[in-house]
């Protein structure tokens, strides 16, 4: 059944676009949107972005935590803020909504009835933000909708910290300025020898799956690829990997004998390292000193330092001021 309320963009709309490509990229947003619930229905949070369709550059983003919803509700909310964000940036643009669920996408296409009251609202909200003759909607599978899902996981994760959801940045390499011969202060050059990417080599990849992926994820890394004896993740320009096989010596990892000691993160406010700890407990993890917690590494420094089963460290540091 056809909803005449969902309607594409018009035939003549459609025409212009694939006979004038240079005016659709300047007339044309993408939005890509994202919701989860942990419970189904659980604490639940959505993520939008708009997207340069010429570039592919992020220009804005918007994560929240909406409470105690389904993932139907969520999914929904995550389309209304990515029209309301397409919204404030032009008004009068056509929209292109990349989703990656097919329930939403159907029905606001129009192809599917729309039969429960809470989403027959929400579908009437989202035709009110935006003239549906202006908007298309296309389906995508959830590897190619990461940033959207990312922002949606860090406002679940926010929520239920009982803290507002922040835009996460990623840390910039930082350099000391020197003043030039008339003064002036000129910027420090980039350093060009960045973390690439880091690979633990484990003993079982299933157990470090378990232990050491939930919190690559967690942190905001997203699966990346995955191979028979390991996988990968990535997120802030850089990616994490976990790697088994007949490579690997045998023996326990000993991370007080010479090499690597642990792996240091950035995991948010206080309250987020908090949460994240306590959930890590369920996942393999155990706090060490806990008698100096959460300020092992000093007074003006709060992280939560966690082992693992298999003796792997990691060290959740809390943004200053946080």
């Amino acid at each position: 059944m056809h909803d005449s309320a969902g309607t594409l963009f018009d035939d003549a709309s459609s025409t212009a676009m694939e006979e004038n490509p240079a005016k659709s990229a300047r007339d044309l947003l993408i939005v890509e949107a994202d919701g989860g619930s942990r419970g189904n229905p659980g604490h639940a949070g959505y993520g939008a972005l708009v997207r340069d369709p010429k570039t592919g550059a992020i220009l804005v983003e918007k994560a929240g935590y909406i409470g105690i919803a389904s993932n139907n509700v969520a999914e929904y909310s995550g389309l209304l803020a990515g029209l309301e964000l397409a919204k404030e940036i032009d008004p009068d643009s056509r929209i292109l909504v990349k989703l990656d669920s097919k329930l939403v996408v159907e029905q606001m296409s129009g192809r599917w009835k729309i039969k429960h009251a809470d989403m027959q609202k929400l579908a009437a909200q989202a035709r009110r933000i935006v003239d549906s003759r202006r908007v298309r909607y296309e389906w995508i599978p959830r590897e190619r909708n990461k940033d959207a899902d990312r922002l949606s996981n860090e406002a679940m994760d926010a929520g239920m910290a009982g803290v507002e959801w922040e835009p996460k940045t990623s840390p910039g390499p930082k350099g000391l300025a020197k003043p030039s011969e008339d003064g002036a202060v000129d910027a420090a050059p980039a350093a060009t020898g960045m973390l690439h990417h880091v690979e633990l080599w484990v003993q079982d990849l299933d157990d470090a799956r378990s232990s050491m992926g939930w919190l690559f994820e967690r942190l905001g890394f997203l699966p990346k690829d995955s191979w028979e004896n390991g996988a990968s993740w990535e997120g802030n320009g850089t990616y994490l990997v976990l790697e088994a096989g007949p490579d690997v010596l045998p023996g326990p990892h000993e991370r007080r004998r010479q090499g690597v000691n642990h792996l240091a993160f950035h995991a948010g406010t206080r309250a987020q390292v908090d949460l994240l700890a306590r959930r890590a407990a369920s996942h393999g993890w155990t706090l060490l000193f806990g008698d100096r917690h959460p300020h092992a590494g000093g007074q003006e420094h709060y992280a939560a330092y966690l082992e693992n089963d298999e003796g792997f460290e990691v060290e959740l540091v809390a943004g200053a001021g946080a």
